[in-house]
């Protein structure tokens, strides 16, 4: 493993740990809004990482493709989100499903990207069809990592 792909690595893992707090937020649609933002700042230090220039637009319309591709539990994300309207036990279920939605999602995204980053790819080339099954991979892996991440392993921003 290189030095960059390391240190990519580390990054991460602290913010599948930042992801997964933002799905505690329990307001519908903000815990949403607040793991987007999570999700771009752990792309962007991952790029400069990599010296790769970081897009925000092109690296946003990413995100929602792959995000797509996982349609089942994307729609398992917004209920999660909407079931923390409901007080009581539908708050503690849609913060369940949130966390580990969040953690999930962002440990693939974070694994998409220095994949291609490795390859010599940049935003401007990437195909977002040709990782998604490798995306649903990351992401099933993801979901299991969230569910058993050890405090352990949390690193500093």
């Amino acid at each position: 493993m290189s030095e960059k792909q390391e240190t990519a690595l580390k990054t991460v893992k602290n913010y599948v740990w930042w992801s997964m707090g933002a799905g505690l937020v329990p307001v519908p649609i903000l815990d949403l809004v607040a793991v987007s933002g999570v999700q771009l700042k752990m792309l962007s230090v991952i790029s400069k990482t990599y010296d790769i220039p970081f897009q925000e637009s092109r690296v946003k319309a990413v995100i929602g493709s792959l995000l797509g591709f996982v349609v089942p539990e994307t729609l398992a994300c917004g209920v999660g989100s909407a079931m923390k309207a409901i007080p009581g036990l539908g708050t503690v279920a849609g913060v369940s499903a949130m966390v580990l939605f969040s953690g999930a999602a962002t440990w693939a995204l974070g694994k998409v990207f220095i994949q291609h980053f490795e390859s010599g790819g940049t935003f401007l080339d990437f195909d977002p069809e040709s990782v998604k099954d490798y995306f649903r991979a990351q992401f099933q892996e993801g979901h299991k990592i969230a569910e058993t991440m050890p405090a352990e392993e949390k690193v500093e921003a």
